[in-house]
């Protein structure tokens, strides 16, 4: 795994199979900076081989969750003299981070105080449960600034969370979502007080833990596939491979048991 003494503005805390995943820029409400997208790049990448991490919790340190850009280091990376000014340039190497957050194999929960607001947005938005704080408000605020609002998955995201009409409204016009409003769009599974935030989010950790290594990957694998299936049959067969995959773990048999005689299943990491 990510050797956590490299990064400079992420840090991982580790709780057994639980990886707490902080932005750490709290100085620049955790405005992501060219260094914070190679470290966000290296440690998403890395999990997708990584058995031990079952669940990722990520947060922000300090008063917000993510900014989004930080606009004074914007500039450089995005210039034409910057470190990745060829093709999408840092366009793409940003970008890359969201992939790769729906590629890891790894459900995130995502847990939103304060702003979160373009590509810290598109963090939440990537990600596969969230949960709000009061004092939470996002926005597309890449239209703000000039740019399309279609940037860093926005434009895919969205909609399939809240369906066009919403998606649209935000879009357009970069107004904030607030928390209570999230939660009435679907894009929220609940809203807490600030200070209940981080123990809001153990109960979903719990139950995800609960499931056996292996369904728990494919479940977040097959239902990613399954959103853009073609049709029915596309989905179903994106089932059925899954199903046969995960009967070949002794996991199986031991979570059947563990239902009949009324038990916690002990499953082995495969």
């Amino acid at each position: 795994m990510a050797d956590d003494r490299r990064y400079e503005t992420i840090r991982i805390e580790k709780q057994g199979a639980v990886d707490w995943l902080v932005l750490d820029r709290p100085e620049s409400l955790n405005a992501i900076d060219l260094r914070m997208a190679t470290e966000l790049r290296d440690y998403f990448g890395r999990l997708e081989e990584e058995r031990s991490v079952r669940v990722v919790v990520m947060r922000g340190e300090g008063r917000a969750f993510c900014a989004g850009l930080d606009l004074k280091d914007a500039a450089t990376v995005m210039g034409p003299d910057g470190p990745y000014g060829r093709g999408f340039g840092f366009q793409g190497y940003l970008a890359d981070v969201y992939l790769r957050m729906r590629r890891c194999p790894q459900p995130i929960v995502a847990l939103v105080h304060g702003a979160a607001c373009g590509g810290g947005f598109s963090f939440v938005l990537a990600s596969d449960i969230r949960i709000a704080a009061e004092s939470a408000k996002m926005n597309a605020a890449f239209i703000k600034v000039g740019l399309s609002a279609c940037d860093m998955g926005c434009s895919y995201f969205l909609p399939r969370l809240v369906g066009t009409s919403v998606a649209s409204e935000l879009m357009l016009t970069g107004r904030f979502l607030r928390a209570e409003r999230a939660l009435a769009t679907g894009l929220v599974s609940e809203v807490v007080p600030d200070d209940r935030l981080v123990d809001a989010a153990r109960p979903y950790v719990e139950e995800m833990l609960a499931a056996s290594p292996r369904g728990l990957r494919m479940t977040k694998e097959g239902l990613t596939m399954a959103i853009d299936a073609a049709s029915l049959e596309a989905a179903m067969a994106i089932e059925n491979r899954n199903q046969l995959l995960c009967s070949q773990s002794a996991n199986v048999a031991e979570g059947m048991r563990a239902f009949v005689e009324k038990r916690p299943p002990v499953y082995v990491n495969d």
